[in-house]
């Protein structure tokens, strides 16, 4: 027999499930502009994933009894004003958004996780957050063009720092509109224990674009 989902659980499930669908929609996206055909297959493969992550989300409230729809309702417009906010001008900004913006809402929401009682749910949700391959890519292809054009790492870092504050608000924003989900990333609500978490997720932040080479 399933196990009824809190308000929190259902809070958390419904911003990673509409993550996973606009990620699958930006990846797709990602994938018309990508400048060979071999970068359109790497980037529609993981846009498939992404979407598979979804359905998995998507089935699991479902055979909860809980609307995935409404679930993800709330999220809609902090996680579109967030995209529509950074919407990237080319290929390899694209590619530092996936990187940059994804990486530390995985680090987010990774972070949240641990908090969640259910153990099922708990695996879920480490299982939606593994790493399709966008880390891996968006390191090869960054790397390649600053050696092409040194330029252009400029440009990048800068991007990336935008990126971070916009994920940063947005973050908060999530976490602070919704009681529940507030009290099961701090347990009593405490604010400060959000401002350590993001502290966490911008030291994780540095090291990701150490890798590329960037200044963060």
């Amino acid at each position: 027999m399933n196990a009824t989902l809190d308000l929190a659980t259902i809070d958390l499930l419904g911003v990673l499930a509409y993550g996973e669908l606009i990620a699958f929609e930006r990846l797709a996206t990602d994938a018309q502009l990508a400048p060979t055909v071999a970068d359109k297959v790497a980037l529609a493969t993981m846009a498939n994933a992404e979407f598979s992550h979804f359905r998995q989300l998507r089935d699991y409230l479902v055979a909860r009894d809980v609307d995935p729809i409404a679930a993800m309702a709330p999220f809609v417009d902090p996680l579109d004003h967030f995209h529509d906010s950074t919407t990237p001008s080319d290929w390899y900004e694209g590619l530092i958004k996936a990187y940059v913006g994804d990486g530390m809402a995985t680090d987010f929401y990774r972070e949240v996780s641990t908090y969640v009682k259910d153990d099922e749910t708990r695996l879920l949700i480490q299982s939606v957050l593994q790493d399709t391959g966008q880390a891996e890519f968006a390191v090869l292809k960054v790397k390649e063009i600053i050696a092409d054009e040194p330029s252009v790492g400029g440009r990048l870092a800068l991007w990336a720092r935008r990126l971070v504050g916009e994920a940063l608000i947005q973050a908060q924003q999530v976490a602070v509109e919704r009681d529940a989900l507030l009290e099961l990333l701090v347990g009593t609500g405490d604010l400060a224990g959000i401002t350590r978490l993001l502290k966490s997720i911008t030291d994780k932040h540095e090291e990701r674009m150490g890798l590329l080479g960037l200044q963060a």
